[in-house]
């Protein structure tokens, strides 16, 4: 990989992967009852992999393949500094905004009665954004491009020795993992995840590092496709990096590194990394080489704003929970009496989260029409 590449025209296979992703997330977040799920909508009860698990690595290897973008100018520019606070101002504002939804709403039943902050969540989906995007970016910024794949081994395995030297006695588990132990010293029971039955936090500050790799890992396959001209040529040249990325973590949950979303285990970067460079091929393959775009149009408003789209959903669903009908929020209203009733259990929750991924789509597709991209 040399210094500088060629430039590439604008990809619409990368718009549509990041529009994928987010159309799923905010299906597989907002069912129409947490009662009624389909199995491969849900997340791994711990190790292991389903499709939902994938949902997120996928966003977040999409960043890292749009930093090799944006981040083509830095090398050019003479004003280093400035990149620097670009890169602390995005960092900060993606942050305080994954913040502010965890805190939203504000308010318990008027105004006048905020919501304490003694247990409010610190980490959440965007703060994980934020900070492995800063880190990655310091990381791009201080490193030759040539010497990337050079890092990106480093952070795997010395996130699992982490792992291996700072946990309990079973170091890989959900009660002794050292990003369990690490937050809870830092931040307290309180202000973590509590999904998992006690104190944890899927989105903890020790697994930032591995995620960090994880847009290092897009960053690099980004670097692949600008240093090819032809489609053609990036997909050939693309495919090894898919195939020995899953192939080399699934050996290594056999060898003793579990698959593992919620630590967001070295193997986990690989087999999601892997499979996301598999499933940009087949987009790639599909809608850049045969041009078979017909149906493409409804992923390109998400592509175009992710994080305004997912903003958008998290802050829809809570509001119309805040709404009554009787003694329920409009959502689960809904759900019970239409989806639920016309659809059957299962078949009506997906269908409710369908519906309201459609709702959000509308949001993004007044934006696309109108050429508005919001960016944090």
């Amino acid at each position: 990989m040399t210094e500088s590449a060629p430039k590439t025209k604008r990809l619409l296979a990368l718009d549509i992967f990041r529009g994928m992703t987010i159309f799923f997330m905010v299906i597989v977040n907002t069912p129409g009852s947490w009662s009624y799920v389909y199995a491969p909508l849900k997340h791994a009860a711990w190790d292991g992999l389903t499709p939902t698990d994938l949902v997120f690595p996928f966003f977040v290897f999409i960043v890292g393949v749009a930093m090799s973008f944006s981040f083509r100018r830095y090398n050019e520019s003479p004003d280093k500094a400035a990149w620097y606070g670009k890169v602390l101002l995005r960092t900060t504002s993606i942050f305080l905004v994954g913040l502010l939804l965890n805190w939203f709403p504000f308010f318990d039943k008027s105004i006048e009665d905020l919501r304490s902050i003694e247990d409010l969540r610190i980490f959440g989906v965007l703060q994980r954004i934020a900070l492995a995007y800063g880190l990655a970016a310091v990381i791009v910024m201080n490193c030759p491009r040539s010497r990337i794949p050079y890092v990106f081994g480093p952070i795997l395995g010395g996130y699992f020795a982490l792992l291996l030297i700072f946990g309990g006695e079973a170091p890989l588990s959900l009660e002794g993992n050292a990003v369990r132990r690490l937050d809870l010293w830092l931040l307290g029971e309180k202000h973590l995840y509590s999904g998992y039955g006690i104190a944890f936090d899927p989105e903890g500050l020790l697994s930032t590092l591995p995620t960090a790799g994880t847009v290092l890992f897009g960053y690099w396959i980004g670097l692949v496709i600008q240093a090819h001209d032809s489609v053609g040529e990036k997909i050939q040249s693309l495919f090894p990096y898919g195939l020995v990325a899953t192939l080399t973590g699934v050996a290594l949950h056999f060898l003793g590194c579990p698959i593992n979303k919620p630590i967001w285990s070295s193997s986990y970067v690989l087999v999601a990394g892997g499979l996301a460079t598999l499933l940009l091929i087949g987009l790639l393959v599909i809608l850049d080489l045969k041009h078979w775009r017909a149906w493409s149009w409804m992923f390109e408003a998400f592509g175009k704003n992710p994080l305004a789209s997912f903003i958008a959903s998290s802050v829809t669903v809570k509001l119309l929970a805040l709404v009554k009908i009787g003694d329920q929020g409009i959502y689960s209203w809904t759900y019970a009496n239409f989806f639920q009733s016309t659809f059957g259990n299962y078949a009506g929750s997906l269908l409710q989260a369908i519906a309201f991924a459609m709702l959000i789509w509308f949001f993004a597709w007044i934006l696309h029409l109108k050429n508005i991209v919001i960016k944090l």
